[in-house]
């Protein structure tokens, strides 16, 4: 008799456990969340000034991750609000709103009277009613040091038909919370997961909420099965037939002793399913293991829902920890999720090539499930490309690109073909904005790191999910705008000295190069008709010690050899 209740109490010792750690939580951040408090009440009081709508046609929005962007539900716009950016010094958090022409390819600013205060990892929502609205929930708000966090826990809707913001005062809901994610399902907002930090504690959440969009009262299902365990920042999407959510992935961490804490990336999928009339609904969770390629483990991905409800996952990262050190992996990646199919599979851009190599490959014109099915074959492919920053930071930047089949048709074609470049691509990132109109999948922004910086990204990219042919540069990424502040000038004169060393190192590399023979950035340049084996081979040293000054002394000889092969054959290509 003692066994049958057992996993009840495990269940209720579980909610014990988060509730105390929730109280402790709430106790120990209160003081540092009144103190900030005070701040937002200034950034409101500046709001509360403005009497009018003001718009003005602008340049894209500033570098930023953890923002919004959504697609307007009548018209050819993209809606941006909100986002962090951080300098090395000092966090910044916007409540900026842009407005995006799809057609004009043109950015404007809308500023009106009392908008949300500033805030990041919020979540956005559009639905088509009264002209369109966009509905946002939550976020955080961190002060300029980095060091104190707030957590909102209000609800607000732009009304877009007249470009005002109303702060929606409803009881019940969700505790304060970022990371969290909400979707529109039938008339209600469903709110799940999230987490609450402050500088000494945190705790992340498994619980759902729904706000319904008719009455606008908060509610709480208490779902039967087993859930989730506590995460945030994971994917949410819409089962095929709208009664339910499906939850991939998710991010959280755990304080195993004392001033040490372990993070955990979730790669596993549950559906909440949702049965009986509107009022008296019976939820449900259930596991569900998907078939196909799934994405390799990583956090900070982006995700927008795609056509025919195929949700499209985008880049993201993967800490790898090594003894004190923690490096990550950033991805550009793209992968699909067929709700319907319950099958994931990887999104291979589809190159344009001639009749002879579809010949040779064996391929026949317009079998899309056959590529993909093909696709889900091929071994993924690293890509190592740079970007040298304003202040001479060679940002060193590594690609993952699903599929290897693309050199050994380069090696099979000796005539060469235009099409099998290189594509352009966004760089590996995570925490980006995205979503889809029409078909097309918009990205922007997002953040990547070198070393111990943090960059934050502005660039805007357009992927036509249809013809998953090339990736459209909206904005180009601008390295001038990869700010970074070190906190002593000690640092930098350290810099510099490593600066000064390595350039000495590759002048003494390449005494048997005229000046003539390199490009802008000080590489070695091709010759004319020279082929790729014999510009490796020419520049092997060179290309060694530019991948050893970046990856640092205590890289891997098998590793560096690789990223200075791959350095090399990028910018051989691009030539």
């Amino acid at each position: 008799m003692g066994k049958k209740g057992t996993k009840g109490n495990k269940m209720k010792g579980a909610e014990k456990t988060a509730a105390k750690m929730g109280k402790k939580v709430s106790k120990r951040s209160k003081r540092e969340e009144e103190d900030l408090e005070a701040l937002i009440a200034e950034f409101q009081n500046l709001d509360a000034k403005k009497t009018q709508v003001v718009e003005t046609a602008c340049p894209p929005p500033s570098p930023r991750l953890n923002a919004s962007l959504s697609a307007h539900p009548e018209k050819e716009e993209l809606i941006l609000f909100g986002g962090e950016f951080f300098n090395g010094k000092k966090t910044y958090l916007y409540n900026d709103l842009f407005f995006y022409n799809i057609k004009k390819n043109c950015w404007v600013k809308s500023e009106m009277p009392n908008p949300p205060p500033p805030r990041c990892s919020h979540q956005a929502v559009v639905v088509p009613q009264g002209g369109g609205q966009l509905w946002v929930f939550g976020g955080e708000f961190a002060s300029p040091n980095g060091e104190q966090f707030y957590h909102y826990r209000d609800l607000w809707v732009l009304h877009l038909a007249t470009h005002t913001w109303e702060n929606i005062k409803a009881p019940g809901g969700p505790s304060g919370r970022s990371g969290h994610r909400m979707i529109l399902s039938k008339r209600q907002l469903l709110v799940f997961g999230g987490f609450h930090e402050s500088t000494r504690d945190f705790i992340y959440y498994n619980d759902v909420h729904s706000f319904s969009l008719d009455n606008f009262t908060w509610s709480r299902p208490a779902p039967s099965g087993s859930a989730p365990s506590p995460r945030s920042a994971c994917q949410m999407t819409s089962t095929p037939d709208g009664m339910g959510v499906i939850i991939y992935g998710g991010y959280s961490k755990l304080r195993v002793k004392k001033d040490v804490e372990r993070g955990t990336i979730h790669s596993d999928m549950f559906v909440l399913k949702r049965e009986g009339k509107d009022g008296h609904e019976k939820w449900s969770w259930s596991r569900v293991n998907p078939s196909g390629n799934k994405p390799p483990p990583r956090s900070g991905f982006s995700l927008a829902v795609g056509p025919a409800g195929r949700a499209v996952l985008f880049g993201g990262v993967c800490d790898e920890e090594e003894e004190e050190s923690v490096e990550g992996d950033f991805f550009n990646d793209l992968y699909l999720y067929d709700t319907a199919k319950n099958r994931w599979f990887p999104g291979l851009l589809r190159r344009n090539k001639s009749e002879k190599k579809k010949r040779r490959r064996g391929k026949k014109d317009g079998a899309q499930e056959e590529e993909e099915e093909e696709a889900a074959t091929q071994a993924p492919t690293e890509v190592i490309k740079e970007i040298t920053t304003e202040d001479g930071t060679v940002m060193t930047i590594k690609e993952v690109i699903p599929g290897a089949h693309e050199e050994e048709e380069e090696e099979e074609d000796e005539e060469g073909d235009d099409a099998s470049a290189s594509l352009v691509e966004p760089c590996p990132r995570s925490s980006a904005m995205a979503t889809v109109r029409q078909g097309k999948l918009f990205l922007y922004g997002g953040m990547f790191e070198v070393g111990d910086r943090q960059f934050s990204l502005n660039d805007f990219y357009c992927l036509d999910l249809h013809k998953m042919d090339q990736w459209e540069v909206l904005v180009e990424m601008d390295p001038k705008a990869q700010e970074w502040l070190e906190e002593s000038d000690s640092e930098d004169d350290d810099d510099e000295e490593v600066k000064g060393a390595e350039g000495k190192e590759e002048d003494e590399e390449s005494e048997e190069e005229s000046e003539d023979e390199k490009d802008e950035e000080g590489h070695p340049a091709v010759r004319e008709g020279e082929t790729l084996t014999d510009y490796q081979s020419r520049t092997e040293r060179y290309w060694m010690g530019l991948a050893l000054s970046n990856m640092g002394p205590d890289a891997k000889d098998k590793k560096v050899t690789k990223v200075a092969i791959t350095m090399a054959k990028v910018f051989y290509e691009e030539q």
